[in-house]
């Protein structure tokens, strides 16, 4: 009885939650997006500081690698592919932030980008015999990169927004929004392969559920303030349901990871322990 009185309440929770059949998962999961929505927008004032403190998430996540590979002299468990990819949206979105407007976002992309080339450099060449080549499998090299940005591509010239912007700007807008929604897939299979993810990779990743959590609640919750006028503000087809549809896929991509990140943080762990087949 004694032992039953003093059990851990968190992972009382988890458990009852694992013991859930999938539909009740679901509607536990969508009450709690829609609950955490609702309070963002009645404690934000002006809703686009969402995707600032989106893009300062990121950024501060990307410090924590550096601050890893600095300590641990060590690359273990991050992606190279995710890593190369990210740089790439990011350089095309910094382009289109310098031509387009300019503003905080451009300082926040210029920070993350350098730190992620650094990043990619460290991995490259410095810490090389610490990467994980053989779990980082998410298709070979060049052609999994050539794989996920070919279509990107492809996709931006026929679905990109139809403002007053030159038609190339537009296109590379599209471009890395597409591409951001699948650049983290490579470094979920990584920790997929290894399922125990130590301290500093996981706040990383988390950072980047945290991102897109943000970014995704600014879109939805500017949609609803202006009653689906910025919807027509980026113009007309496709594009506005593929921005909104790119931010729900890449939050709920890294949804799963930042279940269990909470789950044993709270629980006193600092290594994440993923169950298999999880991300």
């Amino acid at each position: 009885m004694k032992g039953k009185a003093t059990k851990n309440p968190i992972f009382a929770f988890t458990t009852w939650i694992r013991r859930q059949p999938p539909k009740m998962k679901a509607f536990l999961v969508t009450i709690s997006g829609m609950a955490a929505l609702l309070f963002l927008r009645m404690v934000v004032e002006d809703h686009n500081n969402l995707f600032v403190a989106a893009e300062t998430v990121h950024a501060l996540g990307t410090f924590v690698l550096i601050y890893k590979l600095t300590k641990e002299k060590a690359c273990a468990g991050l992606s190279l592919k995710s890593q190369e990819l990210t740089a790439i949206f990011l350089a095309v979105r910094l382009y289109c932030s310098f031509v387009m407007e300019y503003d905080i976002h451009t300082l926040l992309d210029t920070a993350t980008l350098g730190t992620t080339l650094w990043i990619i450099y460290m991995i490259r060449f410095k810490l090389r015999s610490t990467y994980m080549h053989d779990k980082d499998n998410l298709g070979i090299h060049y052609v999994f990169i050539s794989l996920q940005v070919i279509p990107c591509a492809v996709l931006s010239l026929f679905i990109h927004p139809t403002t007053s912007h030159l038609l190339f700007n537009r296109i590379c807008w599209a471009f890395c929004v597409y591409l951001e929604a699948i650049s983290v897939l490579p470094q979920l299979r990584l920790m997929q392969n290894i399922q125990i993810i130590e301290p500093f990779t996981a706040h990383y990743v988390f950072a980047l559920g945290v991102a897109r959590f943000f970014s995704c609640a600014h879109w939805i919750i500017q949609v609803f303030d202006t009653r689906g006028r910025l919807l027509t503000a980026l113009g007309y087809g496709l594009w506005p349901c593929f921005v909104l549809l790119s931010e729900i896929v890449q939050t709920s991509i890294l949804a799963d990871f930042c279940y269990y990140y909470v789950k044993n943080i709270l629980g006193g762990q600092l290594v994440v322990r993923l169950p298999s087949g999880v991300v």
